[in-house]
């Protein structure tokens, strides 16, 4: 399970669909409706806060706005009520090394958008992510 902390517009097609997909998951085990990756490290972030399910859901309204800007049918009636105003902290450096990741990931699967993102200096984070200074995240499990 990759639920980005970079803004989701930098994914291809196939990544979109996958962060889609593994965060409506990820609702699942935070909502407690399934056994599986309940003590996944991503989710720890979601976890620490006040309302998780709705903060999940505010997460996949993004992906979900960004799918629909693309022209994608992504089904929004599986996203309940986003909390509003709320933003998890995410540090400088994992912003830094999921982006580095998603490139190598790009390089070979998507050329194309691959060169797209190439030469960007700072990327965005997700919108429900605000950026902090600091190394990559405890709770990632690096490749």
């Amino acid at each position: 399970m990759r639920l980005w902390s970079i803004h989701p517009k930098y994914l291809d097609a196939k990544g979109l669909i996958a962060l889609w997909r593994e965060a409506l998951l990820a609702r699942k085990v935070l909502s407690g409706k399934t056994r599986g990756y309940t003590h996944h490290p991503q989710l720890l972030r979601f976890r620490q806060r006040s309302k998780p399910a709705a903060l999940i859901d505010a997460y996949l309204l993004s992906v979900f706005t960004e799918a629909s800007a693309r022209g994608y049918s992504f089904d929004r009636t599986k996203i309940g009520k986003p909390m509003k105003g709320e933003k998890i902290p995410v540090t400088s450096g994992q912003i830094a090394y999921e982006f580095e990741h998603l490139k190598n990931k790009l390089h070979k699967r998507d050329r194309k958008k691959y060169n797209e993102i190439l030469n960007i200096a700072k990327p965005l984070p997700h919108p429900l992510f605000r950026v902090r200074k600091g190394d990559v995240e405890t709770w990632e499990k690096r490749i």
